[in-house]
């Protein structure tokens, strides 16, 4: 029986059960596949409220999605302008100004909620 997630080992237990679920060949109308859903949402659930992840700063998250893409710092000048300018954003001393952030999301495919953050 499927049940809210409050300890470590039920965490664990169903992690197990996901885990043995998802080995098998489930059609989208039966039971067990009906447990998975019900399970990844319980598991989902149990995960924010206790294994938080903090977001990026503007910084972190565009350095990896350059990384993500394969692309070297230096493509940040073409996007930004004036070498200067990248150096400064990448070290924190300049803030990003909204045209940067229109850029940026709109090059890089960067959401603009990673990029507004405080840093």
């Amino acid at each position: 029986m499927l049940k809210v997630i409050k300890t470590e080992t039920e965490y664990e237990d169903a992690l197990s059960h996901i885990y043995d679920l998802l080995q098998k060949d489930l059609g989208q109308n039966t039971a067990e596949y009906d447990e998975l859903e019900v399970l990844s949402l319980l598991i989902e659930h149990y995960e924010k409220e206790h294994y938080p992840i903090s977001s990026p700063s503007p910084i972190e998250a565009i350095k990896f999605r350059l990384e993500q893409l394969g692309k070297p710092t230096s493509e940040l000048t073409e996007i930004l302008g004036a070498r200067s300018r990248q150096s400064e954003i990448l070290s924190g001393k300049r803030k990003l100004s909204l045209a940067m952030i229109r850029k940026l999301n709109e090059i890089l495919g960067i959401p603009a909620q990673s990029l507004i953050a405080d840093y």
